[in-house]
């Protein structure tokens, strides 16, 4: 028995050092569910859905990591612009308890200053959100400032969250002075599999 155990030990040993290396290694799906984009719940709780993963499948915009990224990521593979259009993923600053900024999908124009929204965990954590109004409540009416439908209350919420602006898949010209084709191709065969957005797809079955 003793030599059963020794036997173990040095072959847990022998393996560790390949094991620490595996773990440094990221894979595309480790990626994804590794991803945050913390909304006006402030959680990013594992294994509830964030809201990156649910506004790229719902655009098409391939772009990955924490929601603040986005706008950066978005520069030279996405048009940017500071006006909302059905398709464009609309980008929170980080602001409040939202320290990872937060993404949503533009589903409707309602008038000049009113907006519907699609995105995932605002409300409460990992609810997704259809067709939820925003509003502009910027005072030059440019769309850098919004209240956003907060579920719970039933009612938009009282807090003014800042953008960055919107990123577009569209490839017309951005308010950048721009005109960017979309990156989609190119980035979606980096990304071949998507196992939040092959869940998500399940759910809107």
């Amino acid at each position: 028995m003793m030599g059963m155990k020794t036997l173990t030990m040095k072959l847990a040993l022998a393996l560790a050092p390949l094991a620490a290396l595996a773990a440094l290694v990221p894979t595309a799906q480790a990626r994804v569910l590794l991803e945050r984009g913390i909304g006006a719940y402030g959680s990013a709780a594992p294994g509830v859905l964030q809201c990156v993963p649910y506004a790229r499948n719902v655009t098409g915009i391939r772009i990955y990591g924490d929601a603040h990224t986005w706008w950066g990521q978005a520069a030279g593979k996405y048009a940017r612009g500071h006006e909302p259009r059905v398709g464009a993923v609309m980008a929170i600053r980080p602001h409040g308890n939202s320290r990872l900024g937060h993404v949503a999908a533009v589903s409707r124009i309602v008038d000049e200053r009113t907006v519907l929204l699609r995105h995932a965990n605002w409300s409460s954590p990992g609810q997704i959100e259809n067709d939820v109004r925003a509003v502009d409540v910027s005072p030059n009416n440019d769309w850098s400032e919004v209240r956003i439908w907060f579920g719970p209350g039933k009612q938009l919420g009282a807090r003014h969250w800042p953008l960055y602006g919107f990123i577009y898949n569209d490839g017309q010209k951005d308010g950048m002075g721009t005109t960017y084709m979309p990156g989609r191709g190119k980035l979606k065969a980096m990304h071949t599999k998507d196992l939040i957005g092959e869940i998500i797809a399940g759910r809107m079955r």
